[in-house]
């Protein structure tokens, strides 16, 4: 028997338990995971809270990502070995001392990453992969707005997109967000509980306006992000930590600018496993080369996810942030 949180009801972070479970042995496919850390994400909380369903129904094991050491493999696993070192995204399942996760969506962590920083890498660090080099190309004529830049995926696309050569304009809800926005690749920030973000954004770019803008916030910066964006521009809603977009209007585009919007999720961009190693292996190389740090800036016991989401929710976390078992 291992430990593992579990959700038997939506709710607020008191609906998890820390109870024992059994995961057994595992089946084809399949290698079995011990877990050296745990990455802690928002969309975690939008699981236990039911905005999200859980794929599998109720009871739960929430989490997206971990990493740790490979114990056993099913019939067929070829990718690993018992005694690799792994990290990955996806299943849902990731707080637990141990589980089970198809072979295919391990990769092997390579030297001169530690197993935290990879366990707090890689949703948010192939997040903003995607984001910066396929849902849009960002080039150093790009001027781009990403909202939450001091959160754990803003301070990645801040330092990678900055030695990409964009213009990066971040928006932040402190002054010490901000401070640290700026350490971290933002050439501009704007402080939203001071500044009106639309005005600023006018100011900074001459009124040119931003290509895309990257917005993983929601209501809150709903519709203001649309109107940071030149004609034909790109908005991205890839999250809503302040509440879901219930108003979305579509016609709304076309007056603005002919603008185009998505909403896209890493597990599209990394469902194939060609994909995915392309994605993780740029990741690892620009963690690696230096480009990108990634900050793990807060650590709690696993059996302590209660207070880790009630912090993730209060604004209280800054960059990364593990749960360790």
């Amino acid at each position: 028997m291992i430990h593992a949180i579990r959700v038997h009801e939506t709710g607020g972070p008191d609906v998890m338990k820390w109870e024992e479970v059994e995961i057994g042995d595992p089946g084809a496919g399949e290698a079995r995971v011990r877990h050296t850390a745990i990455g802690l994400n928002f969309i975690d909380t939008y699981f236990r809270s039911g905005l999200y369903p859980a794929p599998a129904g109720m009871p739960f094991t929430p989490g997206n990502e971990g990493a740790g050491v490979v114990t056993a493999v099913g019939e067929g696993v070829t990718n690993v070995s018992p005694g690799d070192r792994v990290a990955y995204v996806g299943p849902l399942g990731s707080y637990a001392e141990e589980r089970l996760v198809p072979a295919d969506r391990l990769v092997i962590i390579p030297e001169g990453v530690d197993d935290k920083t990879a366990a707090g890498m890689m949703l948010k660090g192939m997040t903003a992969r995607y984001l910066l080099r396929k849902t849009y190309t960002v080039t150093p004529e790009t001027t781009l707005l990403f909202h939450a830049a001091a959160g754990g995926v803003g301070l990645i696309v801040g330092q990678w997109a900055a030695k990409l050569g964009a213009t990066v304009i971040g928006t932040v809800g402190s002054a010490e967000k901000a401070e640290l926005a700026r350490a971290n690749g933002y050439t501009h920030v704007i402080n939203y509980r001071t500044e009106n973000f639309v005005d600023r954004v006018r100011e900074i770019t001459d009124g040119k306006l931003c290509d895309v803008v990257y917005d993983s916030v929601g209501k809150d910066t709903y519709p203001g992000s649309l109107d940071c964006l030149r004609p034909l521009g790109l908005w991205v809603s890839f999250g809503q930590s302040s509440g879901p977009i219930t108003d979305f209007n579509l016609a709304l585009l076309g007056p603005k600018g002919s603008l185009f919007a998505t909403r896209p999720t890493l597990f599209t961009y990394i469902a194939s496993r060609a994909d995915l190693e392309e994605t993780a292996n740029d990741l690892f190389e620009v963690v690696r080369s230096g480009d990108v740090k990634i900050q793990v800036n807060q650590e709690y016991a696993l059996k302590d996810a209660v207070t880790a989401h009630e912090d993730l929710q209060g604004r209280k976390t800054t960059g990364t942030t593990v749960l360790v078992p």
